[in-house]
Order: C-alpha cells, then structure tokens, then sequence
C-alpha cells in the first residue's frame, strides 16, 4: 500500500471558501526557507462575485488581546502580503510550484486554486511565552499565519463568516558544525589565598537537538586553600524581548545538583549529563517555545539565528542557552588584626603644619 499523506483542510462557516495544505510546519534552513504553499477550494454560488484573497502574515504580539481597543498597539505585523487567487491572474499551471499542489488540483476539480509565498529571509521564528495558570487571554509570541477570504477588494473589512485562519509555524533548523567546540575557563582568587581555582566548561559540540541530551565536560583545579563542596551545572534560557518592552528572562530548563566535592590541593574532572526538554517545564511561566498550534504540544523554543544585516528589533523574540556551573567555597575564615591607622610617634622629630602633633613628646 502506498503512504497516506495527511492533508489539511480548514472551510469557511459560510462554505464559500476551503483551504487545504499539506503542512503546518516551515523550516528555516539558515540559507533557505520552506515555502508555504496549498489549495483553495471555492463555492461560486456563495461568492456572489466577490473574489478570493489569501494572505500569509508574522505578527508580534505583546500583553492581552482585549488592550487594542484601549488605544495601545500591542501588535505588530512583522511582515503581511496578499494574493489574489480567484479570479485567477495567470494560468494555473503557471501558478502551480509544488508537486502536493498539483495533486490536490486534479483531485478537487475545477474550482481549486493554487496559491504560493516565499518568505523573506530577515523574519523570525515562531516563538510563544508559555502563560501561567492565571494569565488569561495574555500572549507575548511572534506568530505565522494564512488566511483566506472573499471580498470585493482585499482593502475591505474581513467577514468572519467567509473567511478562514490557519496558524502555522517557521521553525529553526541548524545544520550541526562539528569542527566548533564551546570551551570556557576562569580563575578565581580568594583573599588570603596564595593559589588560584580553575574551572573549565566545555561542551562536546555546539549544536544540540530537541530531546537530545547535553554532556557537560567540567574540569576543576583547586590550588586555593578553600574547600569547593555542592557542585551544580545547569542549561539556562535566555529570552529577550526586543520589542517595545526590552524585558529579559533566565529560566533554568535543566539541572543537574550533587554533592560533588573538590578539597584544597586536589582537582575534578567529571561529564554531567542534561535533558533540557518541554516535558519537564510543562508548567514554568515564562519559558519560551517554538510557537504554539492549538491542542499540540511543541518544543523549547530553537536558538534564535539573527542572519547579518538584520535588525535585531525585528525579530521580536530573541532566545539564547548556556551551560552554568555553579559551586559553594568553604573553608576557615581568615584570622585578621584590625588597628587604628596612626603614625608612629618619635622622639625629636619636628612635625608639619599637615602632621598630626603627638600629644607627649
């Protein structure tokens, strides 16, 4: 038997128009974008001559949706373009692009109709803060979406009951680079210590994928003369919010706490293993996630990729990861003599006007 392709379909309340693409998911490749493509299906009785318009659109949002109408624009169409599809502009064989559309033209007949957008290489991907139990009707996300309506112009107002809305998301992908290695060491000096502590981070690549776990190599030289105790190492995330707000949030995503210990004189070297996964922050407010689609389960949201030459306020949402060690220092507390800083005073010595006069001499 062949393979059964899943194709979704979306129709109007009014049945005058049906949109039918056979995914919801767009990857950016870093040098290319998927493009977004599918089938419009059309009732000329119901349309009454109106024509058909489809339209691919990024938008940020930012706070409660119920805010617009107070005046304060908490929206921002990143990016927004119209097609007209019916009636069609050119043939349909010239307005076909995939093999998917070609199929589902010859399935549904005559009244289907292709449409097709690239998408410019300076958006963003979908992103969405993950609400908390209370933050009803609040969303901070950058998200992607077709539509399809009728209308006598595309400048005209959209009629809910001839329209339809489909969410779809830009996801990142990132080819893995093996040749780089994330390394990073420091040294630490403790008061009345002669010797430093040497930490070293390194990571076996710099690629991970979701659900993949991360191995942290952590190389400890203790020469101090405290006692390090309570090593933990953890994978952050990073979010910067970059427009209209400037907002930035660090969520630990995994973690890692022992009771590893390295004495004075002595070192460590040890692999930390972390699973930074959705399914272990299903109820974290504030997490950042690759976009949202209803009723589906998604992942932590990809590293953001800013391509050169592109303004980072664009992008809306930035997201980030790094690996953190951290460890408590004990030791005996240093014994110190606190005195009064005076001079001493000699016998025979003639004092300035700026000196302190002694009170015997």
């Amino acid at each position: 038997m062949s393979p059964k392709h899943v194709v979704f379909k979306k129709v109007s309340r009014d049945k005058s128009v049906a949109v039918y693409m056979a995914k919801r998911d767009f990857v950016d490749h870093c040098d290319f974008v998927d493009p977004v493509d599918g089938v419009i299906v059309i009732d000329p009785v119901q349309l009454k001559g109106k024509k058909v318009y489809v339209i691919l659109s990024c938008t940020f949002r930012y706070g409660r949706q119920d805010m617009d109408v107070m005046g304060v624009a908490f929206r921002r169409d990143l990016f927004l373009v119209t097609r007209q599809v019916y009636p069609e502009l050119q043939d349909k064989e010239k307005l076909t692009h995939t093999k998917v559309q070609q199929k589902l033209l010859r399935k549904l007949g005559d009244n289907a109709f292709p449409f097709f957008f690239e998408f410019p290489d300076n958006l963003p991907c979908s992103v969405a803060l993950q609400p908390g139990p209370s933050d009803v009707g609040k969303k901070c996300a950058v998200e992607f979406e077709v539509k399809a309506f009728c209308g006598e112009s595309q400048d005209e107002k959209i009629d809910k009951e001839s329209s339809v809305r489909l969410s779809i998301r830009k996801i990142q992908f990132s080819p893995e680079n093996s040749k780089l290695v994330p390394v990073a060491d420091t040294t630490f000096e403790f008061l009345m210590s002669e010797k430093p502590l040497h930490i070293k981070l390194s990571l076996s690549k710099e690629t991970f994928y979701h659900g993949e776990p991360i191995k942290a190599n952590v190389e400890i030289t203790n020469s101090s003369s405290r006692n390090i105790k309570d090593i933990s190492v953890s994978v952050e995330q990073v979010t910067n919010i970059v427009l209209y707000s400037n907002d930035k949030y660090v969520k630990s995503v995994a973690k890692e706490e022992t009771d590893d210990s390295v004495p004075s004189g002595t070192t460590l070297k040890k692999d930390y293993t972390l699973h930074p996964v959705l399914a272990h922050n299903k109820d974290r407010r504030g997490l950042a996630l690759d976009g949202r689609l209803k009723h589906e389960d998604t992942n932590l949201a990809s590293s953001s990729i800013v391509k050169q030459e592109v303004l980072k306020e664009v992008q809306g949402i930035l997201v980030s990861y790094k690996v953190v060690v951290r460890m408590m220092a004990t030791g005996e507390s240093d014994d110190m003599v606190f005195e009064e800083f005076k001079r001493a005073y000699l016998k025979g010595v003639v004092y300035g006007d700026d000196d302190e006069s002694p009170t015997e001499a």
